[in-house]
């Protein structure tokens, strides 16, 4: 191995809600250290998601969350001077990340409306089980299934 394995940091819970992957959601959004003006997009956000389905926001984000984490991913293995797509199973603060990751750069790669709204967008459809985080999810799972073949290469 190389070098020290970096530690886990401890997220803290945010102020409204009091829950880390909320602070986990508002830190992906926040760009050039500009945290207030993160946390004013992810709680409109937040709320609007939470008017359009009726439910709590809390329970709305956590759904889009569990709908976009993958459970299979695969990762590169080099074996006798190839290069093999291993499917692995994914952990679970990696699972949280990439689905953070994903429904913030789906709203962000979309243009013509204001951050909130897409945001918002985003959130409702990852709550549907649709949009464009769910179908990174769905490519990500489709691939690690089409290499299943590899697994015996896993380590």
């Amino acid at each position: 191995m190389r070098g020290k394995k970096a530690s886990k940091r401890t997220v803290e819970p945010d102020s409204m809600y009091g829950n880390t992957s909320v602070t986990r959601f508002i830190n992906k959004v926040m760009l050039h250290g500009k945290k207030s003006l993160a946390e004013n997009f992810v709680y409109s956000s937040m709320k609007a998601a939470s008017e359009k389905l009726k439910k709590e926001p809390l329970e709305v984000l956590e759904t889009a969350l569990n709908n976009v984490k993958p459970a299979l991913e695969v990762r590169s293995r080099r074996v006798g001077g190839a290069n093999y797509q291993v499917p692995m199973p994914v952990p679970e603060d990696r699972q949280e990340a990439l689905a953070i990751r994903w429904i913030t750069d789906a709203a962000r790669s979309k243009k013509g409306k204001e951050f909130t709204e897409l945001l918002t967008t985003e959130i409702v459809n990852a709550y549907k089980g649709e949009g464009d985080a769910v179908k990174m999810k769905m490519d990500t799972e489709k691939m690690a299934q089409a290499n299943k073949a590899f697994a015996h290469f896993r380590w």
